[in-house]
């Protein structure tokens, strides 16, 4: 624990060499920001980007918090929603780094959700080949996920994330006070991705979920010891895996079916946001896996009745509008995972936090199970 940290403060370490650093997790944390980067930074010029939904509520206090620890801040406001994540976007991030005259020991720093951090990330990767980066997730998607482990990028027509690089942060502040402020829908999104470090390899974490789901939901203390276990999770396969050969992939469970899903609603959070596209697809990864069977169809309905219980959907049926038909999903799949041989490389399960690497997946099978689920 670092010397300003409250009793309530939590401290995760991802642990890469001298690229390390800290995630802090606790209320109070943006108030605290100024110190917190400058503890650890030498740089005082900063380049803070966020958005139209976030910045009324959290640019003016980052900022009184950046010029008390006297840190020179600009700030870039961008539009809210995952079409952010795009080319059209980059180019006016890109040129805000560059106008603020960020250099070496400066940095970078994301002030919002997912979108708003691998775009971000993905602009201070290649900005002058590389600056330094800070995130301050306002999600809880994003502060279990998307703001550990370095992933930046944007999405294309052929699919999400599909251009990008890693690049780690140097800081990762958690604000949990700023959960309070997300809408029903945005927190439970979120939730899917604390779900799935359960479904992944501790099926201790999804029963004590299972319990406590429900005070995660009202927050304080139970909030905090999710998000903590969760970046924790991440942590540890990111300092075994910086950058997917391996272990790492394990953390895209749920994620292709997912991404398949997100393409085919053109992206649109009118019908589908990220996390809800997890769910529906880890519970179509446990359902496939029993039906290929490595795994019980009972732990693919346990998986669905938790994620139900929540609020979350669990099938594509619970997408509003139509669906393109399971050989255009198909093709989403195979963009996003490349077929080799008629095969692709899916994680799978043996069971609640029994999860695997496979990469030797019929796509026929794969095309079988869509059709078998499609709603129409």
């Amino acid at each position: 624990m670092n010397n300003h940290a409250t009793p309530a403060e939590r401290r995760v370490r991802v642990n890469l060499g001298d690229r390390s650093y800290d995630i802090l997790i606790g209320p109070g944390l943006i108030a605290a920001a100024g110190r917190e980067i400058a503890s650890r930074l030498k740089g005082r010029r900063m380049a803070v980007i966020t958005d139209e939904n976030v910045a009324p509520r959290y640019l003016e206090p980052l900022m009184a918090s950046l010029k008390e620890s006297g840190i020179d801040a600009v700030s870039l406001i961008l539009p809210a929603g995952e079409k952010t994540k795009s080319f059209e976007q980059l180019i006016p991030v890109c040129d805000a780094i560059l106008a603020a005259r960020i250099e070496r020991n400066d940095a970078v720093i994301a002030l919002g959700g997912g979108v708003i951090g691998d775009l971000t990330g993905f602009a201070a990767g290649i900005v002058r080949r590389g600056s330094r980066f800070i995130q301050i997730p306002t999600s809880l998607l994003a502060q279990v996920d998307s703001s550990v482990g370095g992933k930046t990028g944007i999405n294309s027509p052929h699919g999400k994330n599909l251009i990008g690089v890693f690049h780690q942060p140097d800081l990762v502040l958690a604000d949990t006070d700023v959960l309070d402020t997300l809408s029903p829908r945005e927190f439970r999104a979120g939730y899917a991705e604390v779900a799935k470090y359960g479904l992944i390899d501790k099926p201790e974490f999804f029963d004590w979920l299972e319990r406590n789901w429900q005070a995660v939901f009202s927050g304080g203390a139970a909030r905090i010891e999710a998000i903590a276990v969760s970046c924790q999770a991440k942590a540890d396969v990111v300092a075994a895996d910086e950058r997917e050969n391996g272990l790492r992939a394990l953390l895209n469970l749920g994620h292709t079916f997912g991404h398949a899903l997100e393409a085919a609603t053109e992206y649109d959070s009118r019908r589908l946001v990220h996390g809800e596209g997890v769910a529906i697809g880890m519970v179509l990864a446990h359902q496939f896996s029993a039906r290929m069977n490595l795994a019980s169809p009972d732990d693919a309905r346990r998986v669905e009745a938790h994620l139900a219980a929540v609020g979350l959907p669990t099938l594509m049926a619970d997408i509003p509008g139509d669906l393109p038909p399971a050989e255009r999903l198909m093709e989403a799949i195979a963009q996003d995972k490349k077929v080799k041989g008629g095969k692709l490389t899916f994680i799978l399960t043996r069971g609640i936090g029994q999860s695997f690497v496979a990469d030797d997946v019929p796509a026929s099978e794969v095309l079988g199970f869509l059709k078998e689920k499609h709603p129409r």
